[in-house]
Formats: C-alpha cells, structure tokens, sequence
C-alpha cells in the first residue's frame, strides 16, 4: 500500500519516481527526482546517495512530500519553482514563479565576460547585468571577481524581489527600471555588459511546458516580428554604458546568429563575434565598444 515502509526506503521511492517523470516526459527524471529527495530531506546530492546504500527510508511525512513534489513535476512544474532555488556556476539563487529560472547555457555568456576581464588585466571592473531577472548573471560576476562594482538592472516588479534577494547580499546595486534607459552618469563607465534580454519572436512559442506556461511572457519574448526589439534598444544601451574598448555580450537564441551580430554592428559595435555554448549551438554574441 503507499507509503508503506519498503516504499519509503529512498532507492525504492527514487527508482518509482524517475519513472514518473521520464513517462511525463521529464527531461532529466533522475536528478530531478534527486534533487526533490534533497529538498525534502534537506541534505545534499551526496549525502542523499550515502543514506541511499546505507537503505534508509523517508520517514511517513517526508514520503507524502516527497509525492506531492513528484506529482507537481510531473505535470511539467518547473523544479525551481518547487524547491524555491535555481543553481548558477557557483551559486544557489532564490527563485520562483513570475521570475525567469536561470538555464546553464547562461552560464558561458558569463564566462566570456569573465575571460575578457582576466585576458585585459582589470582589476576592479565596473559591470552591469541589463534585463537581470533573477540577477543570476550580476550575482555570479560579484561572487567571481574580486574589487567588481556590479549593477543589476530589471523592469519587472515580479522579478525584482528575486533580484534583489540573490544581488544585495554581494554588494551589487541593484536597479528597479527599464533596462533601456539608464542614468546619464553611469554612461561611458562600464568595462563589461552583458545581457540575457528576452529574444523569443512572437510566433515561436516555446515547446517545453517549463517554459510556455511558468516562465514569465515579459521574461521570453522581444517583440517585434524578428524578437529582437528589446535586444535592439539593449545594444544602444549597453553602447552608451561602455567605455571605449568595453565589451557587451548578449544572449540569443541559436537561429539569432546571424541577425545578433547584424544587430551589433548596426549599433556602432567593433570586433562583432559569435559564439557556442557547451553543445555547441550559437548562444550569444560580443561587440566592443569603438575606441
């Protein structure tokens, strides 16, 4: 009967669990039953397999939990939204419905930004994260960079406390406003840029259910036929937040490629480049600012 004892033991619960979400579709049933295990439990992924040999078992509260997770993934909730935390390069991050859950690929958009300090000797960079959502890309370049400034900068009166929860506690400033229309004195100030601006055309509804229906519409789509509207006004601003030689990054969507780097050019960008994220598809692309 459920929530017997045999089932509660946590190989047995995992085991009937991954099978849940692979037949819901799930795409990585097994960590993500994982990481429902650990959220109940509150332990971590190797503490979890540790119990697993040793055959422990939930208790009876921690299974009904543990169930009621399962069957909310299951129906396609993003996990973020049921264990409150979303993991970026280094850090957990709160998150939560009517903010935009940070994706791994992000995470090499970050990593071009971090190379580019390190390969031109900055020592105390001034950055700015512009449609910041979570705040996941400000948090990782404060908690990366020693001696940074970081300004994270997000419209959405949704994301804005996520923004500022995973931001203020490493000393980034954090900006409630259009991401499009900064302050004059920040203008010519930044050595680095970068965005993970909404980007999705109208007509290209996401697929996976995470995304169509949880992930805030203010988050996905950039308007304009092309969905590159907002990533447009973004360029022009993050050109006027840089200093001569300064470096914008900008995350797109793979079929952007060639329309990104147009976009670039035609706001005044020098030394326009794409580049793949960690499955090799086209994720973003750079510009420098004209000396």
């Amino acid at each position: 009967m459920q929530n017997s004892e045999p089932e509660r033991k946590l190989s047995v619960a995992r085991r009937a669990g991954l099978a849940q979400l692979a037949a819901a579709g799930v795409p990585s049933p097994g960590a993500d039953a994982d990481l429902i295990s650990c959220h109940v439990l509150g332990i971590s992924r190797a503490e979890l397999k540790l119990r697993e040999l040793r055959g422990d078992a939930f208790t009876a509260a921690q299974h009904t939990r543990y169930l009621d997770l399962l069957a909310r993934r299951a129906a396609r909730i993003p996990l973020q939204h049921l264990t409150g935390e979303g993991h970026f390069r280094y850090l957990t991050l709160k998150v939560g419905p009517g903010v935009f859950s940070p994706r791994p690929e992000t995470e090499t958009v970050v990593q071009l930004g971090l190379d580019f300090l390190r390969e031109h000797g900055i020592q105390a960079p001034r950055c700015v994260d512009l449609c910041s959502g979570s705040g996941a890309i400000a948090a990782a370049l404060a908690s990366e960079v020693p001696h940074a400034q970081v300004w994270a900068v997000e419209l959405s009166d949704d994301a804005i406390g996520y923004t500022r929860a995973n931001c203020e506690p490493l000393g980034v400033t954090v900006l409630h406003r259009d991401a499009t229309d900064l302050p004059e004195v920040l203008h010519g100030t930044m050595d680095l840029v970068i965005s993970n601006p909404p980007y999705i055309p109208p007509n290209a509804v996401p697929r996976e259910p995470e995304v169509r229906d949880h992930d805030p519409q203010m988050a996905l789509y950039g308007l304009g036929e092309d969905g590159l509207q907002i990533p447009r006004a973004v360029a022009a601003q993050a050109l006027r937040l840089l200093r001569p030689g300064g470096l914008f990054v900008m995350e797109h969507a793979e079929v952007q490629e060639n329309a990104a780097a147009q976009l670039l050019r035609e706001a005044g960008f020098a030394y326009v480049a794409g580049h793949p994220d960690l499955s090799s598809r086209p994720r973003s692309t750079s510009g420098r600012a004209p000396r």
